[in-house]
């Protein structure tokens, strides 16, 4: 009895030692939570949500745990005004997805982590073109990891109503009215969109490109010259983006972006002129862009590659654990495999350029081709509606008049001079 009672004392106390030792020199679970990182973003449509759950795979991976923290607002606008009201609260997230100027707006604040050690252990520099690392860096240091590039400028057509009116994909305005006119003569509505600031300038943006060449788009939208914004050419730009007008239909106004896509994707549009970001909810919905989805760059635009860039910048955090997984995130964003995955779901093109474009559909492998072919014929232009031409006030301003036009009988006269007017007020 005696040697029963002492061998199972024996094995409940080595059980009990074996336990304390675990602990002793295992993380703790307070440890544990530390290792997480809070992502602030605006991807909420199915197609984005698909392709972030790519990166919190990947950090799981890591042993980093991810708290989410989307803003819906296709634009990126509202989770702006978000992040901005908890950064004076003093509640920083770990990081958040930006574009463009708001990177240097922020970093120019003292606010962003220098991602520099790593990058330069990485050789960033070496695989993300110059276009990109411009608003990746600031003051010579990494303040960003690029996600992807998307190419704003494209037109989505959907192919069977392309096959069932006959039409080609257009190649000139001229051919751009025909299609559109024999969508409309097929009881189809030429063209989806919906009515918000943001996508009414995406519009513009390869309007004006296509209208006046790149030349006159860096003189407008990047030089901000009077001349340029004010000008004929600027007033042809308006007098297309009125005659599109006349393409939409009637209850554009604040649909979302995606729900245009939807229009297309359901055969109730022909086509939409939207980022590539739309090829994520074309690719969710089983179709094949290339083959199902026609894409072509904007008529008249070929030349450019109008893109912006996602991008996730780290706060300045005092936590090490946080810290560690701050530089885990961005090694993991700019790891060619990620880069590869992501972008397949995402519909955006790496800004790793070690990836290659073999298992992109023919709309991806054409958007990298043009990526290399333009950085040396100053083809990759930053995108205005999408904050990377010119400051937000800026572009805010351009919004307005661009917007105002498009839901009023004003003259293109009168925009163009409304243009030059708002510029220079917001500078």
């Amino acid at each position: 009895m005696f040697k029963t009672y002492l061998k199972t004392y024996l094995a409940a106390t080595a059980a009990s030692l074996l336990a304390l030792t675990a602990a002793a020199y295992a993380p703790s679970a307070a440890a544990q939570a530390k290792e997480e990182v809070e992502v602030m973003h605006w991807w909420t449509s199915g197609g984005e949500a698909a392709a972030l759950n790519v990166l919190k795979e990947q950090l799981q991976k890591e042993g980093v745990s991810w708290k989410d923290a989307p803003v819906a607002g296709g634009g990126g606008d509202a989770a702006m005004t978000a992040l901005r009201a908890r950064v004076t609260a003093g509640d920083k997230p770990t990081s958040v997805q930006l574009l463009g100027t708001a990177i240097h707006d922020w970093a120019e604040q003292g606010v962003l982590a220098d991602l520099t050690p790593l990058a330069e252990k990485e050789h960033w520099a070496d695989h993300i073109p110059p276009a990109i690392a411009a608003f990746s860096t600031y003051d010579g240091k990494w303040v960003a990891a690029p996600v992807n590039i998307h190419r704003t400028n494209w037109l989505w057509i959907n192919k069977k109503l392309l096959d069932k009116v006959g039409g080609k994909a257009p190649t000139n305005w001229d051919e751009f009215q025909a299609l559109a006119k024999q969508f409309k003569d097929a009881g189809v509505t030429p063209l989806a969109h919906g009515g918000q600031p943001w996508q009414e300038s995406t519009i513009f943006d390869a309007i004006v490109v296509s209208v006046g060449g790149n030349d006159f788009y860096k003189k407008a939208f990047v030089d901000l010259d009077p001349a340029a914004l004010g000008g004929d050419t600027m007033q042809k730009a308006f007098d297309q983006f009125r005659v599109l007008r006349g393409w939409v239909d009637p209850n554009f106004s604040g649909r979302d972006w995606n729900l245009a896509s939807a229009m297309v994707i359901n055969g109730e549009a022909g086509m939409q002129v939207m980022g590539d970001w739309a090829k994520g909810e074309f690719i969710k919905a089983g179709l094949k862009p290339g083959v199902d989805i026609v894409c072509v760059p904007y008529p008249g635009s070929e030349k450019a590659f109008l893109f912006n860039s996602d991008q996730f910048a780290m706060f300045s955090l005092d936590d090490k654990a946080r810290q560690d997984a701050q530089l885990k995130l961005a090694s993991a964003i700019e790891s060619p495999s990620f880069q590869e995955s992501f972008n397949l779901v995402k519909g955006s093109i790496p800004a790793n350029t070690e990836v290659k474009p073999d298992k992109f559909d023919p709309c991806g492998q054409k958007s990298m081709a043009d990526r290399d072919a333009f950085k040396s014929t100053g083809g990759m232009l930053p995108s205005l509606a999408h904050g990377h031409a010119a400051s937000a006030a800026v572009k805010g301003a351009i919004y307005d008049v661009v917007t105002n036009f498009f839901n009023s009988n004003q003259s293109s006269a009168d925009a163009a001079k409304a243009l030059v007017d708002a510029v220079a007020l917001a500078k």
